[in-house]
């Protein structure tokens, strides 16, 4: 089942509604109109409540996507980029969210940096296709892991200042 916390944020991104992927070449348009305005809705969401801690942005086709993302832990701001390909199964497949820099430094993480939703994100994501796009993964997939791993590796050392 879905936790408030996760009901109150999906409630905030707006769902979307046309199951296409890159390879669906016209509807893709529509289905990356649909992607843009959730997440401009939920960065707006983000900077009007204080929690703002993402950007990103697409190359011309909407197929592979690039950014940072931050997480504050003991009033230190760290910064990681971020980056993913839309899968040619999209929406079916969600998107496997990288950290680069990360890569190695926690055991919840494939190569290449790849973070693993595995476990608690990608059931909640194929229950919900093609309702959920890139803001819900960003929202209930690598906000959460942020959350989890960024103040264990600090605490470790692995990650310093």
């Amino acid at each position: 089942m879905v936790d408030e916390c996760t009901k109150k944020t999906i409630s905030n991104i707006p769902l979307l509604q046309t199951r296409a992927g890159p390879r669906d070449k016209d509807i893709w348009v529509q289905r990356l109109k649909e992607e843009y305005q959730a997440l401009i809705k939920y960065v707006q969401n983000n900077k009007e409540s204080g929690t703002d801690w993402f950007r990103l942005e697409s190359n011309k086709e909407g197929t592979k996507w690039f950014g940072k993302c931050w997480y504050m832990h003991n009033l230190l701001k760290y910064e990681f980029d971020v980056e993913f390909d839309v899968p040619v199964t999209y929406p079916t497949t969600a998107p496997e969210i990288a950290l680069p820099e990360l890569d190695g430094k926690t055991a919840k993480m494939y190569r290449g940096g790849k973070i693993c939703l595995t476990d608690h994100f990608k059931p909640l994501w194929s229950r919900n296709v093609p309702k959920f796009g890139i803001a819900h993964a960003m929202a209930l997939g690598l906000a959460p892991w942020l959350a989890v791993e960024i103040p264990d590796l600090i605490e470790k050392g692995i990650i310093t200042k």
